[in-house]
């Protein structure tokens, strides 16, 4: 009866540990893959120890390239869409226009609309415009794909800011650009910041609408659907790791600055 009472008490957290192993099982078999010396060409067996592919992870050709490329549209995306997202996300807050219910509903189309269906769309429209498709049609299709999510998340924080303190700074004479830079912005830089971390791992993540627009250009998720028709490198498993690795180092310093400040306020 006691394990019964202390089981109902701790089911909430219990069922988010489960959850959270069970999305963070694949990582780990990502990273203790990525020790792996496989015998064949296809890394899905465990054979041997081994540190290799850790120490020349540029070891497969091309493969660097294409993580470049990635790294460069993933950055440039993001910065173009939290750029874009922010104005448009502080616009539909603070402003009333016409068609402002319609805008604010369509900027959920992205993310309700399946990703064949917007590929096939700006592909059919690059065609149209004589565009030669690379590393500009990516760039503009995945800022156009993270756009929305931005817009959500930076939304969302504007939504629950506190007008009087904007009014306050106005009252001390504080300009309107003093009052954006020192009062509105920093309010704002956690939901532009989730929005510009979610359009990072968005766009280099992407597959679906790469593949349409891409061209000749080969970013590092088609390198690794072109590698697994005839073996997956173990190099894979090691970029995986160091990006899942840097993800999570990022998080704990963003926490830690985080609990920081509140301790700084307190």
């Amino acid at each position: 009866m006691a394990f019964v009472n202390w089981l109902k008490r701790h089911l909430v957290v219990i069922a988010g540990l489960l959850t959270l192993g069970y999305m963070l099982l694949p990582n780990v078999v990502v990273t203790v893959f990525s020790f792996n010396k496989p015998k064949g060409r296809f890394n899905y067996a465990w054979q041997t120890f081994s540190l290799d592919a850790w120490k020349d992870p540029c070891g497969v050709a091309d493969m660097c390239g294409s993580l470049s490329i990635s790294l460069q549209i993933a950055v440039w995306a993001t910065i173009g869409a939290t750029a874009l997202g922010t104005m448009i996300a502080f616009a539909l807050v603070r402003y009333r226009f016409r068609a402002r219910g319609t805008v604010s509903s369509l900027i959920f189309l992205p993310m309700a609309m399946p990703e064949v269906v917007m590929a096939a769309s700006l592909l059919t429209l690059f065609l149209n415009m004589g565009a030669q498709l690379g590393f500009w049609t990516i760039l503009i299709a995945h800022i156009m794909f993270c756009l929305s999510f931005v817009v959500v998340a930076v939304k969302a924080r504007v939504m629950s800011m506190d007008p009087r303190l904007e009014q306050a700074a106005q009252d001390l004479y504080a300009g309107p650009v003093q009052t954006f830079l020192r009062v509105t912005l920093p309010i704002a830089a956690p939901g532009i910041a989730a929005g510009a971390m979610l359009a990072f791992a968005l766009s280099f993540d992407d597959f679906i609408i790469t593949n349409f627009n891409a061209g000749s250009t080969v970013t590092f998720p088609m390198f690794v659907w072109g590698s697994a028709q005839r073996g997956t490198p173990v190099q894979i498993n090691v970029i995986g790791t160091a990006m899942f690795i840097i993800a999570v180092l990022f998080v704990l310093v963003s926490i830690a600055i985080g609990n920081r400040r509140s301790r700084q306020k307190a």
